[in-house]
């Protein structure tokens, strides 16, 4: 059982950039943020990733994906070593999506939360998505409910669009004058479209790096607007949010910027996530008085660029209001795993699509407890 109050909570989060795990504690009841605690990273080696990569798509009963998963809760293990002195009531832990089918054969997030519990002798809470699939949600974003709680951490008063960029880019728009985040009006979240993993694929191939560092290539790149205009009359973009999308929802980019030039191509897959960001601010239910970007993708002076030619309200990183861009994702899943434990909600209608506001995630203990 979870003491009462407010708890120490240590998040894990392994993102579809690929990139490696985070992990950072928040102090919280599960309602409210009290404060923010230790946090840290680890990178999957270059093998570690070329694993991962070899597993997108697959499902638990596939071949391969039971090393990928142990080899995912080892990396996970490491990271956790690196808090044994801290106090920690519970822990959250997202695995590594490899597959994500709402609306087909549902979620699929490598590793076990149980080995973890039993590694760490602490209660953890995983396997946060699938209840919601179940349930008739999309599954994702998962993080609204703590964007919105984030909200109110730093006093906002008017609504404030969050917009994580990782492999896929994702925002939350959020009312911070509504009390719960399941109250309607309170919260919209959706996929908007791809961020970083078309870029950081294209790299990949042509040049054996993971990413562009700094958005340099892009930078250096013209934008093809004809190929941003025809990839905005993909029908994903007509939907009604919510909605979500897979790491390789757009996998037809590579091929529709194979001909250009690398620096070129890089642009103008930079250039399609920002049109994707800014025709998603469309649904928004009021104009939010700026957005605030969170994930990797803020790193990218081109993506950062794009952003504010492309949409009409200010943009900034969510660093520049005293939260962490780095780790907002870990701490999400240690504030989760505290509304899990106590039974609250952590997705309804406005986020997932669910039809009722719903508690996913799966609770483990260590045999000893």
């Amino acid at each position: 059982m979870l003491k009462d109050g407010a708890v120490w909570s240590l998040g894990c989060m392994s993102g579809t950039s690929l990139d490696g795990v985070d992990a950072a504690m928040v102090l919280t009841n599960g309602e409210d943020i009290v404060r923010f605690g230790k946090r840290s990273f680890v990178a999957y080696a270059p093998s570690e990733q070329m694993q991962l990569r070899s597993m997108l798509g697959a499902w638990p009963e596939d071949d391969g994906v039971a090393s990928a998963a142990e080899m995912v809760e080892t990396k996970h293990a490491v990271l956790l070593s690196k808090f044994r002195n801290e106090e920690i009531d519970i822990i959250g832990f997202h695995g590594q999506t490899l597959a994500h089918d709402p609306h087909g054969r549902g979620t699929h997030q490598a590793g076990d939360g149980q080995v973890l519990a039993e590694l760490t002798e602490r209660m953890v809470v995983w396997d946060f998505r699938s209840t919601d699939v179940q349930l008739g949600g999309e599954g994702a974003p998962l993080a609204p409910f703590f964007h919105h709680a984030c909200a109110r951490f730093v006093d906002a008063v008017d609504p404030l669009v969050f917009l994580n960029l990782g492999g896929v880019a994702n925002v939350t728009w959020v009312d911070p004058t509504i009390q719960s985040p399941e109250i309607a009006g309170a919260c919209l979240a959706f996929d908007t479209g791809p961020a970083n993993a078309p870029i950081n694929d294209f790299m990949q191939l042509r040049f054996g790096k993971p990413y562009d560092e700094d958005g340099a290539m892009a930078r250096s790149g013209t934008v093809d607007e004809t190929i941003v205009d025809r990839f905005m009359s993909h029908g994903y973009f007509l939907r009604i949010p919510p909605k979500s999308l897979d790491r390789d929802s757009f996998t037809d980019l590579a091929d529709a910027v194979c001909a250009l030039s690398a620096p070129d191509a890089v642009a103008t897959l930079v250039a399609c996530s920002a049109a994707a960001v800014a025709r998603g601010l469309e649904h928004c239910p009021r104009p939010p008085k700026q957005i605030l970007v969170t994930g990797g993708g803020r790193h990218n002076a081109a993506m950062m660029a794009q952003l504010r030619d492309r949409c009409s309200v200010p943009v900034l990183p969510i660093d520049d209001i005293g939260l962490d861009g780095d780790m907002l994702e870990a701490q999400a899943f240690a504030y989760l795993a505290v509304r899990v434990a106590r039974g609250l909600p952590t997705s309804c209608p406005s986020t997932t699509g669910v039809a009722a506001a719903v508690g996913g995630g799966t609770i483990s203990t260590p045999a000893k407890i």
